[in-house]
């Protein structure tokens, strides 16, 4: 029975919502490419935003779109792009088109019925959201071989209405093309890959990049067996996955990672940013309650301490209590105006600290009103709130009760010098009877 409710519903959904395995096309962007030479001799690219479609099916299917470029992906290959935005719906979904030059490099792809020669494309699919970047291989076979090294000077025209009749060679994709961490975290930099045959020489390369330095963090080559580098483990590695585990996030982690696979003549990067975020410790030098003279003052400070990057907000309000609980009708909390920041303090871990801080002037129509510190960051969904209530006393009460005080003790004094006196009058006595 349960079985059967769980098939009802899958059929409900993808009734309801074009499941992603189903999707029969994607709108898509042809960048196109027109290079020519300018007036101080030197080559230059004009990029032309063309409609096209990404179309999946068999070869000889008419074009959904008569009038725009189809790209039609048929299933020649065991890859499916659409596998790798699973769960996805086509609306959240970017899509663009870009010749891909092999750079005068020829080699017969080795899938079995392929062609001597082969025109290249690449598809990238994005989340509309940045939850993930899938870039495909699209492989459109030629009679006609590459012009060259510079073939992207010479691009077979295309014409608008074309079809083109294409397979899934390779596909790259990640999870992470944007990452958040904090210090000392680790994390793992997802990239994945797949080729539509067995056994290809793949060399997948990490690097990482910060302020135009460039450094290798890993590199393998699947046929000599040669490694460098750590991060990625092997066994993954011989599937598909060749995330990088970044161990100990430091500040200066923070920058573009690389992942880089190549299968001759096909050249990959994934560029994945990664950014520290450090919450700020925000903290009063002041308890939950300030008992203050009227006329006394009080400098109350709020310091946001050891947060990364630099843009911090702190702003102090003042609220009656009595009304602060209320939904509807209470007064917003009021700003103060006399708030002073300190400079910024860069500590020795590359964080950042600063303090808010105004002089409080004790007044009694003021007691028991509410002031709150509100720190907000980058880092955090809800500001960081700390408060006090000022608690304001008459300069009378402060003389009366120190005077009580002085004549308790007064008289605990007078009391006990009493008691000793009496004692020791008992001890003489007792002392001068002969018996």
């Amino acid at each position: 029975m349960g079985l059967i409710l769980k098939i009802l519903l899958y059929l409900y959904l993808c009734a309801g919502v074009q499941c992603v395995h189903q999707m029969s096309w994607l709108p898509c962007q042809f960048i196109d490419e027109s290079v020519f030479v300018n007036a101080e001799n030197l080559p230059e690219t004009k990029l032309i935003h063309r409609e096209a479609m990404l179309q999946f099916g068999q070869k000889g299917d008419a074009p959904l779109n008569p009038r725009g470029i189809t790209f039609l992906v048929t299933g020649g290959s065991k890859l499916d792009l659409r596998r790798y935005v699973d769960g996805v719906e086509a609306e959240q979904l970017e899509c663009e088109v870009r010749r891909y030059s092999t750079e005068g490099i020829h080699v017969r792809w080795p899938v079995q019925g392929a062609h001597e020669y082969n025109r290249w494309f690449t598809c990238t699919v994005k989340h509309s959201k940045g939850l993930f970047t899938a870039t495909g291989f699209l492989r459109h076979p030629s009679d006609q071989p590459p012009p060259g090294q510079q073939d992207f000077r010479r691009w077979p025209a295309i014409q608008d209405g074309e079809i083109l009749t294409t397979t899934v060679a390779m596909v790259i994709k990640t999870q992470s093309p944007s990452v958040t961490a904090g210090l000392s975290s680790q994390q793992k930099l997802h990239c994945q890959f797949a080729l539509d045959h067995k056994g290809p020489n793949v060399t997948v390369e990490w690097h990482f990049q910060y302020r135009g330095e460039r450094n290798k963090l890993f590199s393998h080559n699947s046929r000599s067996g040669q490694t460098e580098g750590s991060g990625v483990g092997m066994k993954s590695l011989a599937a598909g996955d060749a995330s990088y585990i970044l161990p100990f996030a430091k500040m200066s982690s923070e920058g573009m990672y690389i992942c880089s696979v190549a299968v001759n003549p096909l050249f990959i990067n994934l560029d994945i940013n990664l950014h520290i975020q450090e919450t700020p410790r925000v903290s009063l030098n002041i308890g939950p309650t300030l008992v203050l003279q009227e006329g006394g003052e009080q400098k109350v400070i709020c310091e946001a301490e050891n947060y990364y990057p630099l843009d911090v907000e702190i702003v102090w309000y003042e609220q009656d209590p009595a009304v602060s609980g209320q939904r509807v009708g209470a007064p917003l909390p009021r700003p103060l105006q006399n708030v002073l920041l300190s400079s910024h303090k860069h500590n020795s871990d590359k964080t950042y600290s600063v303090s808010a801080f105004f002089y409080l002037q004790a007044r009694l129509r003021d007691s028991g009103r509410q002031f709150t510190c509100s720190v907000s960051h980058r880092s955090l969904r809800v500001p960081i709130k700390k408060s006090f209530i000022l608690a304001v006393e008459e300069p009378g009460s402060w003389v009366f009760n120190l005077t009580v005080g002085v004549i308790v003790v007064t008289l605990l004094a007078f009391l006990f010098v009493m008691v000793f006196y009496l004692y020791s009058e008992k001890r003489k006595s007792v002392q001068k009877k002969p018996y």
